[in-house]
């Protein structure tokens, strides 16, 4: 029988991991070709969402915790979820039910099919109108910086084959952007679509500082367009500015009596230049904190311990109640 890992990622999701649990289980009570195993994540939760997961984990040996010493962040602490899988195949699924489970049954036909990947793709989502088509133009202008092409509208979730996983733990990242990563590894993709639901119970663990974060992350791990538009832009700026004071030291001269040259010019300049300056390098800051992050080569996370890891995924004799 394949065993078919599932990852949660968690943080304050005691509302959620319950039912999460059970609708999994259930899933795979009617896919009885299947093994499975259910690892949750969770980034040192301050809520009973622990306490929870451990109850669960005792009355079902399938699920498996691994509890971190603080939170890693939603980029690090998924991530290593996912290499912790002992499946033939892994799918990364979120706590919350924004990402419906019942799609774990259309990514195990794709898998089956011959698909390495098979990704969630987002057609809609119950999020306002403004924020939806503002992640759209990320992604689209991701894609046009981007040395690959990215999948757009996708948030990992979705099924990645052994293969995949073991390419994975031999790029050693120690800050991954993880969507860029597959499409990076080049294996052949299958798509789903999904319509995003609401978040079930709690509230959203990203800010705008997060989203920040992988915004740039996606941009400085797979385009280097930015520094060369830098690049250009210097050259293009410094040949304008010498034409302008050629024409104003022209028009000086030929109009000495009545032609000023003014202190309003000097200083919008001065205000432009200098505001490009900044911009240019808060964009090669982006492009040395990438370094700095790659080159200090932390771990993933800390655990701080694992539960039901030492016991084999089991098909279990008869429902359990949790």
């Amino acid at each position: 029988m394949k065993l078919i890992s599932i990852i949660t990622p968690c943080y304050n999701e005691e509302g959620n991991v319950r039912e999460l649990c059970a609708a999994v289980k259930a899933i795979f009570g009617a896919l009885p070709q299947y093994r499975h195993e259910h690892i949750f994540i969770d980034n040192a939760s301050k809520d009973n969402t622990v306490a929870i997961l451990k109850e669960i984990a005792g009355a079902d040996k399938n699920v498996k915790i691994i509890v971190n010493t603080r939170n890693f962040g939603y980029i690090r602490s998924p991530y290593y979820g996912l290499l912790q899988a002992n499946g033939d195949a892994a799918i990364l699924l979120a706590a919350d039910f924004q990402e419906p489970p019942g799609l774990i049954n259309d990514f195990l036909r794709k898998w089956e099919q011959g698909y390495r990947v098979v990704i969630g793709v987002k057609t809609e989502a119950e999020e306002s109108a403004a924020v939806y088509s503002l992640r759209g133009l990320y992604y689209d202008f991701v894609n046009r910086l981007a040395d690959i092409e990215l999948n757009k509208n996708a948030t990992g979730f979705g099924l990645y084959d052994k293969d995949v996983l073991a390419t994975l733990r031999r790029l050693d990242e120690p800050y991954p952007y993880f969507r860029g990563l597959i499409s990076d590894i080049g294996y052949e993709t299958a798509k789903v679509s999904y319509r995003q639901m609401e978040r079930r119970r709690g509230i959203t663990k990203s800010n705008f500082y997060a989203l920040y974060d992988v915004a740039m992350l996606g941009i400085t791990n797979h385009s280097k367009v930015p520094l060369r538009i830098m690049t250009m832009a210097g050259f293009l700026m410094s040949a304008a500015s010498l034409l302008i004071a050629v024409g104003y030291f022209l028009a000086k001269l030929l109009f000495w009596s009545w032609f000023s040259l003014g202190i309003a010019p000097i200083l919008i300049s001065l205000f432009f230049f200098s505001s490009v300056q900044l911009f240019f390098i808060g964009v090669i800051g982006e492009y040395i904190g990438s370094i700095h992050t790659q080159v200090q080569k932390r771990p993933l996370v800390i655990e701080k311990e694992r539960i039901n890891f030492n016991v084999p995924a089991q098909v279990p004799a008869e429902p359990v109640e949790f």
